[in-house]
């Protein structure tokens, strides 16, 4: 959805500021950042092709199937493989290997009638709806939010010596902040660039912020939109920010975390992003 750089002209340089407010502060040269400057970033609306609805999760169509329930006074035949049955989703999920992994299952990447129960029973604990065991990506990040909720940065990934710092996992797709190590914002999701505009890694700063910006290059609201790499912002989406395949390089969050963000963001606080977004 709406990725930023509010530019009128497509050729402008990607670390342009938004053109829409020409007197808008331009952030310093950061030679320490290793990542290559990319695009701007301007994120059109979500993809067009059918995705879960905020809140409705994992994007694959029911398949059908509770578990198999042989005719009464009889065994199923002894090598037949086992049908997922009718709530119980057959295809193999988006997110399955890492959905696995989480589950203790064997990791082979592709659905079973045990995988589909084991997910679909995850799915019923935690509220995820539809609940037909599918590892699709909101079953995948919400995995990653329950691991995350206690110790977010376990690995030391994210500087913990440069006070407030907003971490953003490409990996993971979560975004966080801590102060020190004393984490002030919990694990989020977020939806970074797609493959070919890449959100940018390295340490950043919040340099301008528009709470209702419009981006003109892609005629898109961007709301609570808080610049740290050019034209690369933290900002809402109206849409849903697991549909694939990314933004133009902002860090898309839902509504309610981006006005969070917001109001808790200042103008010269740290961001630091790494990792690697799947399918870049």
């Amino acid at each position: 959805m709406g990725d930023q750089a509010a530019d009128d002209d497509p050729a402008a340089t990607p670390d342009e500021s938004p053109a829409d407010d020409a007197e808008a502060p331009r952030p310093e040269p950061e030679p320490a950042d290793p990542s290559p400057s990319g695009p701007a970033s301007a994120d059109p609306a979500p993809s067009a092709e059918p995705t879960p609805s905020a809140g409705a999760p994992d994007d694959a169509e029911p398949s059908g199937n509770p578990e198999t329930d042989p005719a009464a006074g009889s065994d199923p035949e002894p090598d037949a493989p086992a049908a997922p049955g009718p709530d119980c989703a057959a295809e193999t999920g988006s997110h399955q290997r890492e959905v696995e992994e989480y589950l203790g299952l064997p990791v082979d990447g592709e659905q079973s009638v045990e995988d589909c129960r084991a997910i679909r029973d995850f799915q019923r604990e935690h509220g995820i709806e539809p609940d037909e065991g599918y590892a699709g990506p909101i079953t995948w990040s919400s995995m990653q939010q329950l691991e995350l909720a206690e110790n977010p940065n376990a690995d030391g990934a994210c500087p913990t010596d440069l006070g407030r710092i907003a971490c953003v996992d490409l990996t993971r797709q979560v975004m966080w902040v801590q102060d020190g190590e004393e984490v002030v914002f919990a694990p989020v999701p977020v939806r970074t660039g797609r493959d070919g505009y890449e959100t940018r890694t390295g340490l950043k700063q919040v340099y301008w912020k528009s709470e209702d910006h419009w981006s003109t290059l892609y005629d898109v609201e961007m709301p609570y939109a808080q610049f740290f790499d050019g034209g690369q912002a933290f900002h809402a989406i109206t849409g849903d920010i697991y549909s694939p395949p990314g933004s133009h390089g902002c860090v898309n969050m839902r509504h309610e975390d981006a006005r969070a963000l917001w109001d808790l963001l200042d103008n010269g606080d740290d961001v630091y992003v790494w990792g690697t977004k799947p399918g870049t």
